[in-house]
């Protein structure tokens, strides 16, 4: 009970990140005014584009899943993809990403090491692509990032190219997981190392596809961002969106927030100023850009979630559509009749 409270109090650190960016700015009213001026269409669609950014990333998972021999229908992968993004965003850490894992027991009928590693080559994905655009907007911005914010936007950088890498070559994860087999009762003894197997067998020359599928991703999700930027009336260029939001989601990634709530206003009110802004439109842009993205997905998800409940406890096998309520075992692999030879999406 410590520890969940202490996970969830970590969260609101950028809550109140956000809370200090408003209340140093000089004057509230102009936030107030800035955003009475949003124009609807631009901001329409904003939200609109989350429907090509969605699908892109479900087809980017329909195709990882292909690498592991599974057919995941186009209608499954919506139906996980969106209450996961629900979860993750009223929920700390990557709850979304777990309960995806439970779809694809479900639709895939995959053990949990194989749907856990499915995820998590989709999250390396856009770790490593991400990476690519930070680079670059960290350099464009260099004379803004500068003291702690410039150290910890750098570490940042280093460890999202250095950590995913441990676990796509043998040695170091291994022995760990040998360790935690060994301590841990409850952990199945091969369940990490078909963990660790599953993730390395999706590396194979046709992983190459979901690079450009998550480059489209991330310039649709930018093209977001700046239409935010017209609904405001601010002429900022696509390149600025690009480094900005690039920069704002490595930050993001910190499990001090919710979906970078707090940590993106700071750091926009930071470097609005260098490109002819003030601090409050900044701050407009940032809460434009999350309401436009973060906020609209989880409202889908939520209705998603209603529409079709997820497949808590479900154990595959069944009948279509049915499950039983006994939790399956995670150390037996399922077995899916409906999974067939991988096809390209």
């Amino acid at each position: 009970m410590r520890a969940k409270t202490l996970r969830y109090g970590v969260r609101l650190v950028g809550p109140l990140l956000l809370v200090l960016a408003l209340w140093k700015l000089g004057d509230p009213r102009a936030l107030g005014a800035a955003l009475a001026r949003a124009k609807f269409l631009p901001f329409a669609g904003a939200c609109a584009l989350n429907a090509a950014n969605v699908h892109l990333k479900v087809i980017r998972t329909q195709w990882l899943a292909g690498l592991r021999g599974h057919r995941y229908r186009l209608r499954d992968a919506w139906r996980a993809m969106l209450p996961s993004l629900y979860l993750g965003m009223v929920t700390p850490g990557r709850v979304g990403d777990a309960l995806r894992v439970q779809y694809m027991r479900r639709d895939l009928g995959t053990s949990y090491a194989e749907g856990l590693a499915l995820v998590v080559m989709d999250r390396f994905c856009d770790l490593y692509v991400l990476l690519g655009f930070v680079a670059i907007g960290v350099v464009h911005f260099a004379s803004v990032l500068d003291g702690r914010l410039g150290i910890v936007t750098w570490l940042g950088v280093l460890a999202t190219a250095l950590l995913p890498a441990l676990f796509l070559v043998r040695g170091p994860v291994d022995a760990l997981f040998a360790v935690l087999a060994r301590r841990l009762p409850g952990m199945a003894g091969d369940a990490g190392p078909r963990f660790l197997d599953a993730l390395r067998g999706q590396i194979q020359p046709r992983l190459a596809l979901a690079v450009p599928l998550t480059v489209l991703a991330f310039l649709v999700n930018y093209l977001q961002g700046w239409l935010a930027a017209r609904a405001l009336g601010l002429a900022l260029g696509y390149a600025d969106v690009i480094h900005m939001m690039a920069i704002t989601s490595l930050l993001g990634l910190l499990p001090i927030s919710m979906s970078g709530a707090g940590v993106r206003e700071l750091f926009l009110a930071l470097v609005f100023p260098s490109l002819g802004f003030t601090r409050e439109e900044g701050v407009a842009f940032g809460l434009l850009v999350f309401a436009a993205i973060y906020l609209f997905c989880s409202l889908a998800g939520f209705v998603a979630w209603q529409a079709a409940p997820p497949p808590f406890d479900f154990e595959p096998g069944g009948a279509e559509g049915q499950g039983t309520t006994r939790l399956a075992n995670p150390s037996v692999p399922g077995e899916n009749p409906r999974s067939n030879p991988p096809e390209e999406p």
